[in-house]
């Protein structure tokens, strides 16, 4: 099995503006029987960096963000937030607030096929055309579900509403039918023979949430509701009504340096991605989510053992629906997600003796590099 490692969990984000009215980071209570100060700083012999932690909420917003919030577990647990929840308010950053989850949406839509795959009702080996005849042309040699959720399918990408979130803005309240990104894609035929290459992209998961429906009968939201969310207690975590762009419930506005102007992307259509990165939840929910999943509460073995084997190809870093990153010496699994105004990171060691989810309002949501992983996920994983 061929392996790669990454070091970067997140990706660094660039903000443009003069830092609005500073918020102080919060941070939980103490546990029952701790006679520490609320938001003491502790070095236990064995968890997260709880000073970086902090440190990493100190000022914000600023340079990097408007606000983030944070939350550790496994052996050593640490929760923090800071920032604002509004530019134009000053508002205080809101420790449950919901946001756009991006990416770590293609986790729920692969435990899902892996679920229906152990109750018997998706075979991984079975191709697209067996379960959605007519939706690939002639031009395709036969995909397989594993191939779709290890992105070794060589389905190109469809049909955008631009290509950077410049681009993207005029059009944030247009209706992209996934159906229409499916078909685009298709009719540019294969990137590639299927197995051969890994290539991540949201048209993978775009397809497997039309097969959840076909398979099922019913609509990818409330199969994930019923599967996922409600019986691990996710109930916070939804997906928008149809074109619906608004986060509906306690939420941190997002906003998006737009060449050097500051702009509200809080209300965005996200119909173009489902079942690829539409989900809205919490950091909690999250939390939940990684937990249970970690714990074969969700997708049972050896099914399981799918999110965390690569494809037999150059480079890979992705199995089903996880990517594996090396932070600071250990082996840690994860998936980062990213809309304009919001970066999401879930991840967590194996064996759950560690864990980190945190939502930060980043104006480069988007952006590449290190410092955003460095700040807040690394203090998680280096001891």
């Amino acid at each position: 099995m061929n392996r790669r490692t990454r070091t970067a969990l997140a990706t660094s984000l660039v903000l443009a503006f003069a830092a609005g009215p500073l918020a102080a980071p919060a941070f939980a209570a103490p546990a029952p029987g701790d006679t520490r100060p609320a938001g003491a700083v502790t070095e236990p012999a064995h968890g997260p960096d709880r000073a970086a932690l902090a440190k990493a909420l100190e000022g914000l917003p600023d340079s990097v963000a408007t606000s983030a919030v944070v939350r550790v577990g496994g052996k050593g647990s640490w929760r923090g937030s800071a920032g604002v929840r509004d530019l134009r308010t000053g508002a205080k950053v809101l420790e449950n607030a919901r946001f756009r989850a991006g990416s770590t949406t293609k986790v729920v839509t692969a435990a899902l096929v892996l679920k229906l795959a152990a109750e018997g009702r998706v075979d991984l080996d079975g191709t697209v055309q067996q379960y959605l005849p007519g939706l690939l042309s002639d031009a395709f040699e036969p995909v397989t579900v594993r191939q779709l959720l290890n992105y070794t399918s060589g389905l190109q990408g469809g049909r955008t509403l631009g290509d950077t979130v410049d681009e993207e803005y005029p059009h944030r309240f247009e209706t992209l039918p996934p159906e229409e990104v499916v078909a685009t894609a298709v009719a540019k035929g294969p990137l590639h023979a299927p197995g051969k290459e890994q290539h991540y992209g949201n048209i993978h998961y775009l397809v497997l949430a039309m097969l959840v429906e076909k398979v099922t009968g019913d609509s990818y939201a409330h199969q994930a509701q019923a599967r996922i969310f409600k019986p691990l207690g996710m109930r916070d975590t939804s997906f928008p009504a149809g074109p619906d762009p608004r986060i509906h419930g306690p939420h941190n506005r997002g906003y998006e340096d737009m060449e050097g102007r500051i702009v509200d992307v809080t209300e965005w259509n996200m119909s173009d991605r489902k079942g690829a990165g539409d989900m809205i939840s919490t950091v909690a929910d999250m939390e939940r989510l990684l937990v249970g999943l970690f714990r074969g509460r969700v997708v049972p073995e050896p099914q399981l053992k799918e999110m965390f084997t690569f494809p037999d190809v150059p480079g890979a870093r992705y199995g089903a629906g996880l990517e594996m990153f090396e932070v600071n010496g250990r082996e840690v699994w994860g998936k980062t997600g990213a809309r304009p105004g919001y970066h999401t990171v879930l991840a967590a060691t194996r064996d759950l003796s560690r864990t980190l989810v945190y939502s930060v309002t980043a104006t480069d949501a988007k952006g590449g590099g290190l410092s955003l992983a460095q700040r807040f996920a690394f203090p998680a994983f280096n001891r």
